[in-house]
């Protein structure tokens, strides 16, 4: 059965997530995408479940400000996207906890931090398998729920450095991560035509304060090379993430949203 047509004319209803559920990994920092789109998407009225790798605190208290700031239900779990068994047990447990999941942002990741030469193999593997095989993990887990429910939105925060090649840093393991984010979106659009959609966005540099150690003439010329001149806010991208997540983009599934202050043009 194709996916319907939304019942509303509205934008502000087919914005709104109001009795949605919304699963958000990687949302343990205190300004990072992750922590931007759980807050979008509890703005909008969302029940969310937001995750954490190893900084408890942060998802916890992350949590707690969400649901006393918007007053919906929110709550942090542990959760390592690089393992199967974390991921099947997380998702079973948000379902218990919540009922359902509506959409699934897969954003939790890593970067690199040498290329292929001079980094080690275990580096590569480490990268690998955060980015990618994480995303796998979560889309696996999340897409037998969304199959049996006849429903559901998959989006994946994939990269610019999926569609090129970052310089001057060497970071190949990442781009090639994202490269199949960007590719597993539109592989498992197709695959899941008939119950969910699913959609990548690829940011360009946002200040989220991952990239504090890189030295300051490198970060001057990646500004030289972005349209805008400046770095992107997280805030700027959690718009995209409650359209993906809403019944507002119904027909779009497959396609990579690129946020990256116009860097690619050049």
């Amino acid at each position: 059965m194709p996916i319907p047509v939304p019942k509303s004319d509205s934008l502000v209803e087919l914005l709104s997530l109001k009795g949605k559920v919304v699963v958000v990994t990687g949302a343990s920092g205190p300004r990072g995408m992750g922590i931007e789109a759980a807050r979008g998407c509890a703005e909008m009225g969302a029940d969310v479940a937001i995750t954490y790798a190893s900084r408890a605190a942060g998802g916890e208290k992350n949590a707690k400000e969400l649901q006393e700031k918007y007053g919906v239900k929110v709550k942090a779990y542990k959760c390592d996207v690089g393992n199967w068994e974390s991921v099947s047990s997380f998702v079973d447990t948000v379902v218990k906890d919540f009922g359902k999941i509506d959409a699934f942002i897969a954003n939790a990741g890593r970067t690199a931090s040498s290329g292929v030469l001079d980094g080690s193999v275990q580096d590569w593997e480490e990268v690998i398998q955060t980015d990618l095989t994480g995303t796998f993990h979560c889309a696996k887990a999340v897409g037998a729920h969304f199959k049996k429910r006849g429903t559901g939105s998959f989006v994946i925060t994939s990269s610019m450095s999926g569609l090129i090649a970052n310089y001057p840093q060497e970071q190949t393991s990442y781009n090639v991560a994202k490269a199949g984010c960007i590719h597993m979106a539109r592989s498992l659009a197709n695959e899941w035509r008939d119950f969910a959609r699913v959609n990548s966005i690829s940011p360009g540099y946002i200040d989220t304060g991952l990239s504090d150690f890189v030295d300051q003439e490198t970060q001057n010329l990646w500004l030289s090379m972005i349209p805008m001149n400046r770095n992107g806010q997280a805030k700027e991208l959690k718009g995209a993430y409650v359209y993906l997540c809403s019944d507002a983009s119904t027909y779009m599934t497959g396609n990579d949203m690129r946020i990256d202050g116009g860097y690619c043009v050049r």
